[in-house]
């Protein structure tokens, strides 16, 4: 996979929110193919393990990992405001997913799914 440092670095103020949230990527086995459909639409990549990455843009980082199973795992931190956009980032890429947003005590306050 091509590594990208094109994309924007995320912003300051939400580095300091801590992660918030996370989400599974169904029936996907490739992180890597994962991380480069982020490439596509502008965002920054870079290798975080063997087999995970980590994607950016200002509003969003996400670890991308590939876990047991047929499943890729999303977890790092989103402007509240704009997990929408991440929504649809995933839409379309074609790929059934669910997403949950939490507040900073832990409460889940919203679940997309798709």
């Amino acid at each position: 996979m091509d590594l990208s440092d094109d994309g924007q670095q995320l912003d300051p103020e939400w580095v300091e929110l801590g992660n918030n949230v996370c989400g599974v990527l169904r029936g996907c086995r490739d992180a890597s193919a994962v991380a480069q459909y982020f490439v596509r639409a502008g965002w920054s990549s870079r290798s975080s393990s063997w087999r995970g990455y980590e994607v950016e843009t200002s509003w969003c980082q996400l670890e991308v990992d590939l876990v047991e199973g047929p499943d890729v795992l999303l977890n790092g931190v989103v402007d509240p405001q704009r997990v929408d956009e991440l929504a649809g980032i995933l839409h379309r890429f074609g790929m059934s997913y669910s997403l949950e947003l939490y507040e900073g005590d832990n409460t889940l306050v919203r679940e997309i799914q798709a």
